[in-house]
């Protein structure tokens, strides 16, 4: 079984949705390991990848200015 997202906006959106990794990797045409590598925050996205993210997963308020939420 996969980790939790590290990030509870990620870990309620992928609740409420019902999607897998496998699923978002699918819909942002990326690895599910990368997903999961991502949401964990073991590796951070480009700015591409956390607002395909954002969208597939319905989110649409603004991330918190954390380190956490920092792309690259």
């Amino acid at each position: 079984m996969a980790p939790n997202p590290q990030c509870a906006a990620l870990a309620a959106a992928k609740a409420r949705t019902g999607l897998s990794y496998a699923d978002i990797a699918a819909r942002i045409d990326k690895t599910e390991q990368h997903v999961i590598d991502i949401c964990t925050g073991k590796q951070r996205p480009t700015s591409s990848e956390f607002n395909e993210l954002a969208r597939v997963l319905g989110i649409q308020d603004a991330p918190p200015a954390t380190s956490a939420h920092a792309t690259k």
